[in-house]
This record gives C-alpha cells, sequence and structure tokens, in this order.
C-alpha cells in the first residue's frame, strides 16, 4: 500500500473512500435484488415499503431517510399502491402530503424476505464478528453524517 503525498492526501482518502462506498453500494444492491425478487419486489420497492414499516410517512419523509429524491420515491409508491402493497392515508398534518403505509399483502410480501435477509445478515456477522461490524455501521454513520454536515459538496 502506497501512502499518499501529504499535499495529496486529503483527495486520495475521499477518492479512495467514495470508490469504496459506490463499490460497497452496488454490492448491497445486488443483493438487495436477489432477495427482494423472492417477494416479487425489486430492491427499490422493497426499501419504500421497508420505510413505513412502523410508521406511515409522507414521500418527502421516505426520501429524506433514504437519501433520494422526492420524485423517484413517489414514482416507487405510486407503484407499490398500484400493486395493492401500499396505500396512501390522510396525513393530519398536511392536507395534500398523503402518508404511505403498508397493506397486509404488503406486510406479508415484507415477511417473505424475513429468512433469506437473516441468512445473509448472519453470514456478514459471522465474516466480520460482532465487535467489527458495530464499528463498520458507527463510521458509516459519521461518514454519513459528516457529508450531511459540509453540504456532499464541501465547502
Amino acid at each position: 500500500m502506497t501512502v499518499p503525498s501529504p499535499d495529496r492526501a486529503p483527495a486520495e482518502l475521499l477518492t479512495g473512500t467514495a470508490l469504496t462506498v459506490f463499490r460497497l453500494n452496488g454490492q448491497f444492491l445486488s443483493a438487495s435484488e436477489e432477495l427482494a425478487r423472492e417477494a416479487g419486489l425489486t430492491a427499490a420497492r422493497w426499501q419504500v415499503l421497508g420505510s413505513v414499516t412502523t410508521e406511515p410517512l409522507s414521500v418527502s419523509a421516505i426520501a429524506r431517510g433514504l437519501g433520494t429524491s422526492r420524485q423517484s420515491v413517489q414514482r416507487i409508491a405510486d407503484l407499490l399502491v398500484g400493486q395493492g402493497l401500499a396505500e396512501y392515508r390522510p396525513n393530519p398534518a398536511h392536507h395534500r402530503a398523503k402518508l404511505l403505509a403498508p397493506t397486509e399483502e404488503g406486510r406479508t410480501a415484507l415477511r417473505r424476505i424475513t429468512p433469506s435477509h437473516r441468512r445473509l445478515a448472519d453470514a456478514l456477522l459471522a465474516e466480520l464478528g460482532p465487535e467489527e461490524a458495530r464499528e463498520a455501521l458507527e463510521t458509516l454513520h459519521r461518514l454519513s453524517a459528516a457529508m450531511d454536515r459540509i453540504g456532499g459538496a464541501g465547502p
């Protein structure tokens, strides 16, 4: 492993981090597509539907949580509603911004993913160990928060 020169170190660290995160994102998306397929979903539909299992949320809130655009979440939410996997409910806080919630059929689809999801989680934990897995998650949270604070594009 070569050590970056002092004047290049920040740029090389950013590039290396970004490329690693892009690769990891691709790996997770590939695994997610495979898992979601078992329930007749795509990874994107699984993400959106999974976002509202605890409580109904507006499309904007889902988009913020996923770090994506409101328009892309709206398109997926409409598809989920069209499939009968989710429904729009009135939002007492905002009359025009409906809340998305899973239907029972949507919850059933998510439950079909659970066994394979658990196997993947167990395999990853066995590979990393609990402490390293926790540290990785904490590091990713800190990295995401830092990107939020600097606005993603830097000063």
